[in-house]
C-alpha cells in the first residue's frame, strides 16, 4: 500500500502546545495526486475488470478531478470523456482551451469533452441521465463528480497508516465527502477527524453518513471564504506566507482553506495540547487558473505554482 511522507509545519504561535504536521498526498503522482489518486485507484481497477474501454466523469472547467482522470486514463490506455458544466465553453473550444490550463491538459491527455448546460448538469446523478450517457458511450464506466463513490472511499481509507495513530486529530478539506469518509473509517478510536468544507451548505453530514462507519468527526464550517472556488486577499497572503515558511505549496480551494482554519484556531487559542495531522489532498494544478481570475480582478496572486 502506497504511503506518503509526513513533514512538520512551523507553528505560527511559538509557545503553543499544538504540534502540526502535514501528510504530502500531493506528491503521490505528478498528475494524479492527493485524494484523486486514492479515489480513482479502485474505480479504474473495477473498470478494467468489467473490460470497459471508456471512463466518463463530470466536473467544472477547472476541476482537479477532470485533470486527474484524464491523466490516469492516459496512463492506463483507457479513453476518457469529461461531461463539463457550462455549454458556453464548447462554443469556441480553441478559445476555451487557450485560456484554461485544466481543460487543455485534459485534452492533451486524450480526454474528449461534452459541454452541457448548468441545468442539465444538475441531473448528473439521475438514473435516466446516466442511462443516456451509458447508451451514448458504449462500453463505458461512469465515475461521479469528484470521484466519490463506495470504491473511492475504500481508496481514501488507505490515506492513513498505522504510524498515523500517533496523532490526536486528523484534518482534511471536504468537497464531496468521499475523502473524509475514508479517513473516518481508517482513523483510530482515540482520534478525532476534523473536516473543513470548501462549500457552503449543510448537506455534507448526510453525504458522510452514506459512507462513514464512525461518528468521531466534526465539520468546521467557518473557513469556506464565501463558497467553492472563492478566495480573498487574506487567504492569498496566508498561502504565500505559508509557502515562504514551509516551502510547501497549498491549493487555494481545499487544503489552503483548511490550513488557514487550523492556524486561525490556534491563534485564537481554540486548540491546545494537540498533535495534528493535516492531509494535503493535492489540487495544485488549479493554481494557474485561480491566478488568472485574480489578475482579471486586479487582486494579489499566489506567488508559487503547483
Amino acid at each position: 500500500m502506497l504511503s506518503s511522507r509526513i513533514e512538520k509545519i512551523e507553528n505560527p504561535i511559538k509557545d503553543s502546545s499544538v504540534e502540526i504536521f502535514i501528510k504530502r498526498e500531493d506528491l503521490l503522482h505528478p498528475f494524479v495526486s492527493g485524494n484523486k489518486f486514492r479515489k480513482l485507484k479502485y474505480n479504474l481497477e473495477a473498470a478494467e475488470q468489467l473490460k470497459a474501454k471508456t471512463i466518463v466523469t463530470f466536473g467544472g472547467a477547472f476541476s482537479n478531478h477532470i485533470a486527474a482522470t484524464a491523466a490516469a486514463c492516459h496512463e492506463k490506455g483507457l479513453q476518457s470523456v469529461g461531461i463539463i458544466r457550462g455549454e458556453e465553453l464548447g462554443e469556441d473550444l480553441v478559445k476555451t482551451l487557450k485560456g484554461n490550463d485544466t481543460l487543455r491538459f485534459a485534452q492533451q491527455m486524450g480526454m474528449r469533452f461534452k459541454f452541457i448546460s448548468r441545468e442539465a448538469y444538475r441531473k448528473k446523478d439521475d438514473s435516466l441521465f446516466l442511462e443516456q450517457l451509458q447508451n451514448e458511450y458504449i462500453n463505458s464506466y461512469i465515475i461521479p463528480e469528484g470521484g466519490t463513490n463506495h470504491l473511492a472511499v475504500i481508496g481514501c481509507e488507505e490515506i492513513l497508516t498505522k504510524k498515523d495513530e500517533q496523532f490526536d486529530v486528523i484534518c482534511c478539506a471536504v468537497g464531496t465527502a468521499g475523502t473524509i469518509s475514508g479517513i473516518i473509517n481508517a482513523s483510530a478510536d482515540h482520534q478525532e477527524v476534523w473536516g473543513f468544507p470548501a462549500l457552503k451548505g449543510d448537506f455534507l453530514k448526510k453525504e458522510i453518513s452514506k459512507f462513514a462507519k464512525k461518528k468521531n468527526y466534526q465539520l468546521i464550517i467557518d473557513y469556506h471564504f464565501g463558497g467553492y472556488a472563492k478566495v480573498n486577499d487574506e487567504l492569498v497572503e496566508f498561502l504565500n506566507e505559508f509557502y515562504k515558511q514551509n516551502q510547501i505549496p497549498l491549493d487555494p480551494i481545499y487544503t489552503g482553506k483548511m490550513a488557514f482554519g487550523i492556524f486561525d484556531l490556534i491563534r485564537r487559542k481554540k486548540i491546545t495540547n494537540k498533535k495534528i495531522l493535516l492531509i494535503h489532498t493535492g489540487g495544485l494544478q488549479g493554481i494557474k487558473g485561480m491566478n488568472q481570475k485574480l489578475i482579471k480582478k486586479k487582486k494579489s496572486i499566489l506567488t508559487y505554482e503547483g
